[in-house]
């Protein structure tokens, strides 16, 4: 793997474990465990394009978990303000 893309994904390795912290379904029996088997499954990746494919479903599910995050943070302020 070339040193860019190492970088890019040991960064998205980070943010997803930072991420999972907050993960509904729990972090250390349910999010670590799953976010592991989905990197070491891809870890036989060559080809740059594989790669960067794969970097680039990383941060959309990044994107999924933020969004999740925020609607919870909703629906929390609204049930306190409207029920």
């Amino acid at each position: 793997m070339s040193n860019p893309l190492k970088y890019q994904v040991r960064d998205l390795y980070k943010k997803l474990l930072f991420l999972g912290r907050e993960y509904p379904s729990g972090y250390e029996n349910f999010f670590r465990p799953k976010l592991k088997a989905a990197f070491l499954k891809n870890r036989d990746l060559k080809n740059y394009h594989e790669i960067k494919k794969a970097i680039d479903l990383g941060e959309y599910v990044i994107k999924e978990l933020e969004t999740l995050y925020y609607l919870r943070k909703y629906r929390s302020l609204k049930r306190s303000y409207y029920n």
